[in-house]
């Protein structure tokens, strides 16, 4: 499967051949991916250096101008470091902007807990003109950028490093929308991101089990689903939540928001509750962290006591 930062750069191509308005600045970063779009459309592409919160203002002037400004790079340094200008130039001026980042959570695993992030889809979930989005395959990436990129709000696209690799068609894309990945009864997994593939692994082992496991996926983070959630929780009564993401105000909490006048639900989740120190590979901290096959099932075992249910 593609890389979602070719994809980026293709789909910044395809959209700016259309669209003369698009504008891509990048903080030093992706430049070999962006000459085709670069020579394609001459005067609209910048890199404006490891100067976040300057992109910023001048993304700012370009969306004030009438122009759509795309702003690229590792999602530490655009969200984190420039938030205050985010809010105060486009947060407050009520102007169009898409933020598209790479690094999502601990993706440049290998450069240390300073290239990390697990706080952007919450931070930028406090823009009420904000759409949040952590497409996790090519067409994903693809379908939604092309139907929200000029609609004038604040647009986040987290791209990880490695796709889920699970294929889906681009009408099963929609904005706002949820997919049910796998269909159950026992217990609900909500999940975004790559560890997709990790989760319906999961389910498989689960299903070996006796066990049915209804697998939610979500490409949009805001607006969140809640009516898919509710009507999964509802059914199986447990829900776990998969987010490679702060577990501070992140996915959980619109789970609970989507749930909480059900009652009597057992809930669970696997985030990132502090920073991961230390260096690795990808894979190495996914299962420190609790994203692996095994970290999944005992989760499910220790806190929605799943045997004991379904044997009562």
């Amino acid at each position: 499967m593609k890389k979602l930062r070719q994809e980026f750069a293709d789909t910044m191509l395809e959209v700016g051949i259309k669209d003369d308005k698009l504008i891509v600045m990048v903080g030093d970063i992706s430049h070999s991916i962006l000459q085709d779009f670069a020579r394609a459309c001459p005067g609209r592409y910048y890199n404006i250096g490891i100067c976040e919160p300057s992109i910023v203002n001048i993304a700012a002037g370009i969306a004030k101008s009438g122009l759509i400004p795309v702003v690229h790079t590792i999602a530490p340094f655009i969200i984190e470091r420039a938030y205050e200008q985010i809010k105060l130039d486009f947060g407050y001026q009520e102007l169009g902007l898409n933020l598209i980042s790479v690094g999502s959570a601990f993706d440049y695993a290998q450069l240390g807990c300073s290239h990390h992030c697990y706080t952007d889809l919450s931070l930028m979930s406090h823009f009420k003109s904000a759409e949040v989005f952590f497409p996790a395959s090519p067409v994903e990436f693809n379908t939604l950028f092309k139907k929200e990129y000029n609609n004038g709000r604040i647009n986040y696209f987290r791209l990880p490093e490695q796709p889920h690799e699970v294929v889906f068609d681009k009408g099963d894309i929609e904005v706002g929308k949820g997919i049910c990945v796998k269909k159950g009864k026992d217990v609900t997994i909500v999940v975004i991101g790559p560890p997709l593939k990790t989760v319906l692994q999961a389910a498989d082992r689960l299903q070996e089990q006796g066990y049915e496991a209804e697998v939610l996926y979500f490409p949009t983070i805001k607006p969140f689903d809640f009516d898919l959630t509710y009507q999964s929780v509802l059914k199986t009564g447990r829900v776990l939540v998969v987010e490679e993401a702060s577990a501070h105000d992140g996915v959980f909490n619109q789970v609970l928001r989507a749930t909480y006048m059900i009652g009597n639900v057992k809930y669970s989740r696997i985030a990132i509750d502090d920073f991961v120190h230390g260096y690795g590979t990808y894979e190495d901290l996914c299962n420190r962290l609790g994203f692996s096959v095994s970290g999944i099932l005992a989760k499910i075992e220790m806190d929605l006591v799943l045997k004991q249910a379904v044997l009562c």
